[in-house]
C-alpha cells in the first residue's frame, strides 16, 4: 500500500471510529427516548452549515441525486438504525449491521462492475464474526421488526455508499459540497417524522447542547466528509470494510470511559474484526477485475 492510499485509508477510518462514540454521547449527554430528534439534530444543522459554507446548491439532475443519496445515507439510515437499537438486545443491531461489506460487495458487482473476490467475501464474513464476539449478548429477546430495521439500515447505507461511488460528484464540487447536500436532504426527511412521532423538541440544558454540537460537527459533518472523500478515492468494498471499526471503537470507549469490562472473547473478536479490516485494505487494487461503468448520463436509478 503506497503512502497516498495509506493516508486516504487512515483518514477515512476516522469516520467509523468517530461514529463509535455515538452511543457514549447519546447515553451520557443527550435527552432519553428522542432518537428521531437526535437524528435530525445530527444531520440538519450540519448540512445547512456546510451548504452555507460552500455556497453551492445542486443543479439539474443533482437535485434528485442528492435527495436519493441523502435518503439512503442519512434519512432512512438514521431512523432504521435507532429503531433496531431500541428493539434488539445486546448489540444484535451492530452484528446485523456488520454485514454491510457483503451488501456492498453484491451491489458493487451489479452497479460498479467491482467483481467480488474470495478475499473480499472472507474478510467481510470474518469482520462480522469478530463484531458479533465483541457486542453480542446472550440475554434478551428480539423481534422481527428490529431485525428488519437492522437489515434495512445496513442495506440503506450500503446502497448509499455504492451510488455515491457510482455517481461521483458534479464538476467542481468537492466532497464537502456533497456532504452538505446529503446531510441537508436527510435531515429534512427526518424532521417531519421526528415532530410527528416524538412531538415538540425538548428543552435543552448546556450539557445536552454540547452533546448535540459534538454530534453535528465532529460525529457527522467532519466524519461524513471524510467518509464521502474516501468513497471517491477507494473502492466501495474497501471503504465499507472500515465500518466494523465503529462497534470496536464503541467497545473501547465503553471500557475506558464507562468501566465496562472486556471479556477475553471480546478481545478475541476485536482482534478478528480488526485483522479482517486490515486484510480488506491490503488487498491489491487490481485484485478485482473491474469493467468500465456506463456513462453517467445514460444511467437511471430505479
Amino acid at each position: 500500500m503506497n503512502r497516498a492510499r495509506l493516508t486516504t485509508t487512515a483518514l477515512t477510518a476516522l469516520a467509523p471510529l468517530s461514529w463509535g462514540s455515538t452511543y457514549f454521547v447519546t447515553t451520557q449527554f443527550l435527552p432519553a427516548d428522542r432518537p428521531l430528534f437526535t437524528g435530525m439534530m445530527r444531520a440538519l444543522p450540519a448540512g445547512l452549515a456546510l451548504v452555507a459554507l460552500t455556497r453551492r446548491l445542486p443543479r439539474g439532475a443533482w437535485w434528485w441525486k442528492a435527495a436519493v443519496l441523502g435518503a439512503l445515507n442519512i434519512g432512512a439510515f438514521f431512523p432504521l438504525l435507532f429503531l433496531s437499537a431500541y428493539r434488539l438486545p445486546g448489540g444484535m443491531a451492530a452484528v446485523i449491521g456488520s454485514v454491510g461489506p457483503l451488501w456492498v460487495a453484491g451491489l458493487a458487482a451489479l452497479f460498479l462492475g467491482e467483481k467480488p473476490t474470495s478475499r473480499t467475501l472472507l474478510t467481510g464474513i470474518a469482520a462480522a464474526l469478530g463484531v458479533s464476539l465483541v457486542v453480542l449478548k446472550a440475554t434478551g429477546s428480539f423481534d422481527a421488526v428490529g431485525v428488519i430495521a437492522a437489515l434495512g439500515s445496513s442495506a440503506s447505507m450500503s446502497a448509499g455508499t455504492v451510488f455515491t461511488k457510482r455517481w461521483g460528484r458534479p464538476e467542481g464540487a468537492g466532497p464537502l459540497v456533497l456532504t452538505g447536500w446529503q446531510l441537508t436532504a436527510g435531515g429534512l426527511l427526518i424532521a417531519p417524522v421526528a415532530f410527528l412521532v416524538e412531538g415538540a423538541p425538548p428543552a435543552l440544558d448546556g450539557r445536552e447542547i454540547a452533546g448535540y454540537v459534538y454530534l453535528a460537527l465532529v460525529n457527522t459533518a467532519v466524519a461524513y466528509w471524510l467518509w464521502f472523500r474516501g468513497i471517491g478515492r477507494m473502492s466501495a468494498t474497501s471503504v465499507t470494510l472500515l465500518g466494523p471499526l465503529s462497534p470496536l471503537s464503541a467497545a473501547v470507549i465503553g471500557w475506558a470511559a464507562l468501566g465496562q469490562a472486556l471479556a477475553p472473547v471480546q478481545v478475541l473478536g476485536m482482534v478478528m474484526a480488526l485483522g479482517a479490516t486490515l486484510a480488506g485494505q491490503a488487498a491489491p487494487r487490481g485484485a478485482a477485475r473491474t469493467r468500465k461503468p456506463a456513462p453517467r448520463s445514460t444511467f437511471h436509478f430505479c
